[in-house]
């Protein structure tokens, strides 16, 4: 079975649709046409048949009578171009108006005689479509009236016109209509395929590109042609597809760092057990190369775990379980759990005897991973005999908690791109191999969870770093 493209449906739609309404307008155009037609023919009748019957009523007595009648019957004959008759109380005929009757005084009509029971039916307002009682060999427009003096009935009188005239004037007029119709329908038809190309393009370069996206190939885009539903749709199709173009990117940069954060301490593990094993390294250095191969699985332990917990919190599968608790404590039992390495590198801490007791609404567990996160890289990125400094703010809506380190700052064109997934950046700041590039990536996912932000403000020549968050102190739900 052949599948019709969507411009041929909806251009054969639209024409059958029009090609309808046209039929439904020719149809009602033609029975008013008939109507009035016929209506207004039933009325030159019906003058004429009132002509002739005041005529007779006022001039059946004189001696001029019959000469005057057929005189009078031909003139109102030619003036609707009808056919009269006039006929007696018996149904006879005694006067009409065609030809051969003006001869001799005997035609078709007047070998016939009208019977009794169809004069019974003429009143002052007769009228009929049909052969008078078969007066007429064809169908006529009649009207008829009773010839009466008083109450004395004269006689009959008909006023008839050959229905093929009408017909043949009808259907002159439908056939000057139609042909009158042609150009303007031709035009019609011309402007509908336009449209409706127009209307459907959009569609078909969808189809090309969805096509064309199913084999990889993101380079399409639809042209906006309009400002409705079509055009909408179009902007709608673009938006998802540098979306789409986009999620790619970050797929093959994902798949590409991920490579390369496995393949960097796989590489070290793999070199120094085969060392080990074939005798390369002395025994006596064994212990130290096996310290290296266990803080490398650690490593490698860390991002398993961390791209394990982006990707619940991004799927969705863990989901957040708000309970009220001291962001002050919090922050502190982070702090002691970080004491020894803060102790080793003599850092100076600052700014938590300005810090107030502050109840927020919150997971807890995860506010603690984000706390924990930007406390490590603070602490690693920090110089020895450094400066770590906190500070909250907060109204009556939110909380808003920053931590300021000393230090070589990050580059100003790396801070865009300093919460993405994997970034280290190019400085010395991305030296410390325990890193993983998921911490601050972690960090804004779980603040956007949150309905909060992170923000960061660094100087390379002021020599600082400070990371903050701005979360609402009652948790609502997710985005």
């Amino acid at each position: 079975m052949t599948r019709l493209s969507t411009f041929k449906k909806y251009f054969i739609s639209f024409s059958l649709a029009f090609l309808m309404c046209f039929t439904v307008i020719i149809v009602v155009v033609s029975i008013l046409i008939n109507n009035f037609m016929t209506k207004d023919k039933m009325r030159s009748l019906s003058i004429s048949c009132d002509a002739v019957c005041r005529f007779i009523e006022q001039e059946y007595s004189s001696e001029m009578f019959s000469r005057n009648l057929n005189n009078i019957v031909r003139t109102m004959s030619g003036v609707n171009n009808s056919n009269i008759i006039i006929i007696n109380t018996s149904g006879k005929v005694i006067s009409c108006s065609c030809s051969d009757y003006a001869i001799d005084s005997v035609c078709v009509h007047s070998v016939k005689t009208v019977s009794e029971s169809f004069l019974k039916k003429i009143d002052n307002d007769y009228e009929e479509i049909g052969k008078l009682n078969n007066l007429h060999i064809s169908t006529h427009y009649t009207s008829g009236r009773k010839i009466v003096d008083g109450d004395k009935l004269l006689g009959y009188v008909f006023s008839s016109s050959p229905a093929s005239d009408l017909t043949e004037f009808y259907g002159e007029l439908i056939k000057l209509y139609f042909f009158g119709a042609i150009i303007p329908i031709f035009l019609l038809f011309f402007a509908l395929y336009f449209l409706t190309y127009r209307w459907v393009k959009p569609l078909k370069l969808m189809s090309e590109a969805s096509i064309a996206m199913a084999k990889g190939d993101f380079s399409k885009r639809i042209p906006v042609m309009s400002s409705d539903e079509i055009g909408q749709l179009a902007v709608s199709f673009n938006t998802m597809t540098n979306s789409l173009v986009e999620l790619e990117s970050m797929r093959r940069s994902f798949i590409a760092n991920v490579s390369h954060e496995l393949r960097t301490p796989m590489t070290t593990i793999s070199g120094f057990i085969d060392g080990i094993i074939d005798g390369t390294i002395e025994k006596e250095k064994q212990a130290y190369y096996l310290n290296i191969v266990s803080t490398e699985i650690k490593r490698l332990s860390r991002l398993v775990q961390g791209m394990l917990s982006l990707s619940k919190l991004e799927a969705g599968e863990i989901e957040p379980k708000p309970v009220d608790f001291e962001f002050k404590k919090l922050l502190l039992d982070v702090l002691l759990s970080q004491e020894q390495r803060i102790a080793r590198k003599k850092l100076d801490i600052v700014g938590l005897e300005n810090i107030d007791g502050v109840k927020i609404y919150a997971d807890k567990d995860l506010i603690h991973q984000v706390i924990f996160n930007l406390c490590d890289n603070a602490i690693k990125f920090t110089d020895d005999n450094g400066t770590i400094s906190f500070s909250v703010k907060k109204d009556n809506s939110n909380i808003e908690f920053r931590i300021k380190n000393s230090g070589s700052g990050i580059p100003e064109k790396e801070l865009p791109l300093i919460f993405d997934r994997f970034y280290k950046g190019d400085s010395s700041r991305s030296a410390n191999k325990d890193s993983t590039g998921l911490g601050l990536y972690l960090v804004k996912t779980i603040v956007k969870i949150h309905n909060g932000n992170v923000f960061v403000e660094s100087s390379q020549q002021e020599q600082f770093t400070e990371f903050g968050i701005r979360l609402p102190i009652k948790y609502g739900g997710k985005i």
